[in-house]
Formats: C-alpha cells, sequence, structure tokens
C-alpha cells in the first residue's frame, strides 16, 4: 500500500518508518512515571535525565519496554538534561556534554538490543507477549523548552518573564542542540514548545547552525485553541511550517479532550506530518511538583481517540506523561487494526 506523503523534504528514514507502518507510526510513552515505577527518586531539578549519570541502565530498560509494546519512536532522557542544569549540580562543561551525548547512546543500545532480541525470536509478531517485529526504529533527541530547565512549571504557561529575549533563548539552546544533532540520533524532538518566541529560536538556532537531522516541533495547549502562553497555535504551526529544518509538527503534554480541535487548527497552517503525544489528562502541581490524583483519563478513554485523530491526520501517535508501556500497546494495536481494516477494503 502506497502512503500519500507530503511534499515536505522529509528524512528518507522517516518516509520509510511511515511507509512501514502504514502511514501512522507509533511514539514512545511517559519516561519519568516509567523510572519511577522501576525504583528510580526523581525528586531533583535534573528530574529523568538524573537518571543518566544516577541510573542508565533503568532508562535503557524502559526504551526497551515500549519497543517491545510497539513504539516505532523512542524518545530520549535529555528532555530536562541541560549543560546549565548538570553544571549547577556541580559537573563541568565536558561531563555535562558527555552526559547529554549518553542519553543518545542508551538509547541506541536499547534499540540495537531490541534487534538482538527480535532475530533470536522465530515467533513472528508476538512472543511472550512482547512485540518483537523487525521494523524502522527511530530515535529522536529530546530537547525540552527553557521552561522546563527552570523546574517552575513554565513550560506549561510559557510566562519566561519580558527579560529573556529569543537571543537569550537561542544562545541557552545552543551548544545543547549541536551536542544532540551530532550524537547520533535520528531527528530531533523540540518538546512542550509552549510560546511563539521559543519556536522562532529553536527555527533559527537550526538554520544558523546547519543542523543536519530533521526536527519535530511538538506545542502545548491548555485550552485547545492556543499554545499554553496564549500565543497562537496557527502562528506556531506557520513557524514549524517555513523551517525547512522541521519535518513534522503536533502537540504533546496536552490533554486527550484537545487533540481534535489541535489537529484540524493545524492542518490549516501545514502540510507536514502531524505528530500527537498527549498526556493521561492529569493535571500537574508545579508547586507541590506532583501529578494530581484522579484527573486523568483511563488508556481506554485515551485510546478511544486514536482512530479519530489518525482519521484527521496525525501520523505519529504515542503518549506522554503518565502514559505507559500498557497505553503505546493499546496504540500499536488500534492502528495495526486500522490498517489491517484499510487494506482488506483495497
Amino acid at each position: 500500500k502506497q502512503v500519500p506523503l507530503s511534499g515536505v523534504k522529509m528524512s528518507s528514514l522517516l518516509v520509510d518508518l511511515l511507509r512501514q507502518s502504514g502511514g501512522t507510526a507509533v511514539i514512545d510513552g511517559g519516561l519519568a512515571t516509567e523510572l519511577e515505577r522501576h525504583g528510580a527518586d526523581l525528586n531533583d531539578p535534573l528530574w529523568s535525565a538524573k537518571c543518566l549519570f544516577s541510573s542508565p541502565h533503568l532508562i535503557r530498560q524502559v526504551h526497551l519496554d515500549y519497543l517491545e509494546n510497539g513504539a516505532d519512536i523512542i524518545i530520549t532522557a535529555s528532555y530536562q538534561a541541560t549543560i546549565q542544569g548538570f553544571k549547577e549540580k556541580g559537573y563541568t562543561d565536558e561531563e555535562s556534554e558527555a552526559m547529554l551525548r549518553r542519553s543518545v547512546e542508551i538509547a541506541r543500545e536499547a534499540r540495537e538490543l531490541y534487534y538482538k532480541r527480535c532475530s533470536e525470536c522465530c515467533s513472528g509478531d508476538k512472543a511472550e507477549g512482547k512485540i518483537l517485529k523487525q521494523r524502522p526504529i527511530l530515535i529522536a533527541a529530546s530537547v525540552g523548552s527553557y521552561g522546563a530547565y527552570l523546574a517552575d512549571g513554565s513550560e506549561y504557561s510559557g510566562d519566561y518573564g519580558d527579560a529573556i529575549t529569543k537571543t537569550n533563548l537561542k544562545d541557552f539552546h545552543r551548544r545543547r542542540v549541536q551536542i544532540l544533532a551530532d550524537s547520533g540520533a535520528d531527528l530531533l524532538a523540540f518538546e512542550t514548545v509552549p510560546n511563539k518566541l521559543e519556536a522562532e529560536a529553536y527555527a533559527e538556532l537550526m538554520e544558523e547552525e546547519d543542523i543536519k537531522i530533521p526536527a519535530w516541533f511538538a506545542f502545548n495547549s491548555k485550552d485547545g485553541v492556543n499554545v499554553v502562553s496564549g500565543d497562537s497555535l496557527l502562528e506556531c504551526g506557520s513557524i514549524s511550517e517555513s523551517c525547512n529544518k522541521v519535518v513534522a509538527v503536533g502537540i504533546n503534554c496536552t490533554p486527550p479532550r484537545f487533540i481534535h480541535d489541535l489537529i484540524v487548527l493545524l492542518k490549516k497552517v501545514t502540510t507536514k506530518p502531524i505528530v500527537i503525544y498527549p498526556n493521561s489528562g492529569e493535571t500537574y502541581d508545579a508547586e507541590l511538583k506532583q501529578w494530581v490524583q484522579n484527573t486523568g483519563v483511563t488508556d481506554e478513554h485515551f485510546i478511544s481517540y486514536v482512530t479519530k485523530w489518525r482519521e484527521l491526520g496525525a501520523s505519529l501517535v504515542g503518549g506522554c506523561c503518565r502514559t505507559t508501556p500498557a497505553t503505546i500497546r493499546k496504540i500499536y494495536n488500534v492502528l495495526s487494526s486500522s490498517e489491517s481494516a484499510i487494506v482488506g477494503k483495497e
């Protein structure tokens, strides 16, 4: 089945992935929640990036868990990993840069281990409840916003104050983006982008540094209309559309109930593949630094949206905060069933 792809110049890796997955590929789910489930203590400004030096084996295991539940793309543990943040913990520039590279290395190790398990398994698509299937797997190096580094919840407000300029943001992200782009990842994932200013900074930075790997921009919203700062999603999507380095644009860390309207808006301003990975719908208390109990949706409720998102045009679908390998398995199952039904009609 030939899957129509947009005219945007995409990396051949992403083209191949979308074609082989029937037009919609699966992204992994929440990282921090799973690290905590495996015993990690993330009560730290570095959050999940703390595990890059304290317990990298747990990160590798979580990546592997997602691959064995159907993820085609795994996102590195670098969302909150910044040179500035590591230095505040006492690490040198060299050590900080090494940990950024390590985030990609761990994901590559997980991919190789997964492929090894696939080659050792002769029972086809599933083995012992795991999805062991040779297929393209991409590694997206996560770049969290300036607000994520601040660790004060401002990635959920986009309010950086008048003192922060586009130049400040480019200078803050520059070396980190350079390192991640050269570390062996397949693409960059600029995640939870909370305002137009930071989107502009990212786009200009990638052009200035002639970044060689493609990227996606994923914005977050709390009203289904604008990004969390109140800036227009249409304007933010247009920035993504005009940047040749960006090959997909979408939404992450946003309640599932808002995704439908946000896809509709993005389709008005972009021809690029739409990337969607919402959170579980739970509310995060930035002051207490914890998720408010009983504010999210069940996996079943979450999954009920997936087919519609695909019909609207989502090409990359996964989960963000508080979603799990079980969530990703359900997304994989839904998308696999949808593809089988489409092929069966042809």
